[in-house]
């Protein structure tokens, strides 16, 4: 009865392992078998960070071990380590465990240029992104691809959930405020996946007329042995846009946990201000504060770490929120900002001179909306029209079931 009883519990448990390990979210880069054969024979260049792991080995570990020639790898804002600070110059080098070159692309030189990939038949694209406008890596990918098209370079990219992928929200860019942490009209929320905004950028045609081109022209181009494709993606799998998807790795050194990745595209507008956003605290973009906000309200003091070297208000007494216990839900809070730029004292100082503000906003509605007083209903209101054209738009592109 006894040897029953365990075998019958034992065949519970190998049984809801194996349920459990079919609905494992697959990111792109785990299905090897997909893609692996294409790149064989191939000269490879990897565009990466630390996100890029294929379970708990890195990408180019793993496609090395797989025979595969890796020539050099691109690498984004905070390097390929994933340790540099948020707008930190980052010198291209050596990979030390693997001795391969290192090109850096960010800061002056954003974008591969031809020379550069001229040893490489082909290019992988592997970055865990976060779903929200500002957050570099969505315009990384889109200098890859300007520089993949243009300089006829098969692409592939292995596509990765999206963390935030479960809502739309915020302010649509206006393209008069493009910049590299906005470089099309999407909203700071736009719910798709890395590979999916990919494919809006290529099929709404938002490159330059020559990538554009170039594009179209591979649609109709027949796959031959020596290029079997010009843009691939390899989907997640058991992934759709309903999913809290927590991520195995950090993206960036602020952004440590999930409860930092749920708030940052409400907390990030707080670079734009002269709040600190937490950098240099143990919750960066979930302590909100000030020096001169009430010393009533909940106090922390930032200090420079290996992730914020510099940064706003270091060994100062600041007071402000702590939203680290506080579920964001699924739209931006404005309330803080609205309640932040209230009780400041210096109002004509709260926003940054330099206009980085109305950049994270993508517009300078935003802004003004707050110093005339709108209520949070009243701003959000503004932003309907726009993320309804948006909704449509994102419909066309998407892979997966999505979350309505």
């Amino acid at each position: 009865m006894k040897y029953c009883f365990l075998l019958i519990s034992s065949l519970i448990l190998v049984n809801c392992t194996a349920h459990a390990q079919q609905n494992k979210i697959i990111p792109g880069a785990e299905r090897m078998e997909e893609f692996i054969p294409l790149l064989k024979e191939k000269r490879v260049g990897v565009f990466a960070n630390q996100t890029s792991m294929v379970g708990n080995i890195h990408l180019i570990d793993a496609l090395l071990k797989q025979g595969i020639q890796v020539i050099k790898i691109f690498s984004p804002e905070h390097g390929f380590r994933g340790t540099a600070n948020a707008g930190e110059s980052v010198k291209s080098g050596k990979d030390p465990k693997t001795g391969l070159p290192i090109i850096s692309l960010y800061g002056n030189h954003k974008r591969p240029t031809e020379q550069e990939l001229a040893d490489i038949d082909v290019l992988v694209f592997d970055i865990q992104d976060v779903g929200v406008r500002f957050y570099t890596y969505i315009s990384s990918l889109e200098e890859i691809m300007e520089a993949a098209f243009i300089y006829n370079k098969p692409l592939m990219l292995l596509d990765r959930p999206n963390p935030n992928g479960f809502y739309i929200d915020g302010p649509v860019l206006e393209k008069s405020y493009r910049s590299f942490v906005g470089y099309q009209s999407v909203p700071v929320v736009y719910g798709m996946t890395i590979a999916e905004y990919a494919l809006m950028i290529a099929g709404e045609g938002w490159l330059s007329p020559q990538a554009n081109k170039n594009y179209t022209y591979y649609l109709k181009s027949k796959p031959t042995k020596e290029t079997p494709f010009h843009f691939q993606v390899i989907k997640c799998l058991n992934y759709d846009h309903s999913m809290r998807y927590n991520l195995p790795v950090n993206p960036s050194p602020n952004l440590p946990d999930m409860q930092a990745i749920y708030w940052y595209p409400t907390t990030c507008l707080f670079e734009g201000t002269i709040l600190s956003e937490g950098r240099g605290t143990p919750k960066p973009f979930q302590w909100i504060g000030h020096p001169r906000l009430p010393k009533t309200l909940f106090s922390f003091s930032p200090k420079p770490n290996a992730g914020a070297k510099s940064s706003k208000h270091y060994n100062q007494s600041c007071y402000g929120w702590d939203l680290s216990n506080i579920n964001p839900g699924n739209q931006l809070n404005l309330q803080y900002l609205l309640d932040a730029y209230q009780l400041f004292p210096g109002k004509d100082s709260f926003f940054l001179k330099n206009n980085f503000f109305n950049k994270l906003a993508g517009n300078a509605t935003l802004m003004q909306q707050i110093k005339n007083g709108l209520t949070e209903k009243e701003i959000r209101n503004s932003w309907t029209t726009d993320l309804d054209h948006f909704k449509i738009l994102r419909k066309k592109y998407l892979l997966y079931k999505d979350f309505d």
